[in-house]
């Protein structure tokens, strides 16, 4: 038996076949560019459901891929991304305290607005590789996932992360992909988005 501690982490890995997702949920896994703007392409109605946004003691395996020596508190966002009123993402952001408001000046007044819509439009930003976990039954985030989407029965998610930077700022995006996120695929068309 895994001791409590394996548990809480997760196995981050620099290429997407790393965690033999399905073929249609590596599809979704490895989307280029804005997550958003392709769920909001495959939807009638997309929206930003918005859990906290608050101060928070970051995971285990985020303090890292932040630059902290060890966990301590962090701002931190966590939402669930809608299409069709059915949620499909779930979206958990920290930024380290030390960062200012002229790093990331938009994050606390995001609300229900898409954190990827500030990140892809802002020249300022620079993205940093995506890395790929399987998140099991015992990770916080999936507890998190279950209680905020109200799932129980899923034995692995798919997630995705990466660390973004703003002038002297860093902020760690991860989203987990919920299985509703395959239906997407198969009954909504690519709309034009011209």
């Amino acid at each position: 038996m895994r001791s409590r501690s394996s548990l809480r982490l997760a196995a981050w890995q620099p290429h997407s076949l790393a965690v033999r997702a399905p073929a249609r949920m590596h599809d979704w896994l490895t989307t280029p560019g804005s997550l958003t703007a392709r769920l909001v392409a495959h939807s009638e109605r997309f929206r930003v459901h918005k859990l906290h946004q608050n101060s928070a003691l970051c995971l285990a395996d985020e303090a890292r891929a932040i630059g902290l020596p060890r966990p301590e508190r962090v701002w931190e966002r966590e939402v669930l991304l809608e299409c069709d009123g059915r949620p499909v993402v779930f979206g958990h952001t920290v930024v380290p305290r030390r960062c200012t408001a002229s790093d990331w000046p938009l994050f606390s007044a995001l609300g229900e607005r898409s954190l990827g819509t500030t990140l892809f439009y802002d020249p300022k930003v620079e993205r940093g590789q995506l890395e790929f976990a399987r998140l099991r039954a015992g990770h916080p985030l999936v507890e998190r996932v279950r209680a905020a989407a109200g799932l129980s029965d899923e034995p692995v998610y798919y997630a995705r992360r990466c660390v973004y930077r703003r002038r002297q700022g860093l902020l760690l995006v991860t989203e987990v992909f919920l299985p509703a996120v395959l239906d997407l695929v198969a009954s909504a068309p690519l709309k034009n988005t011209k």
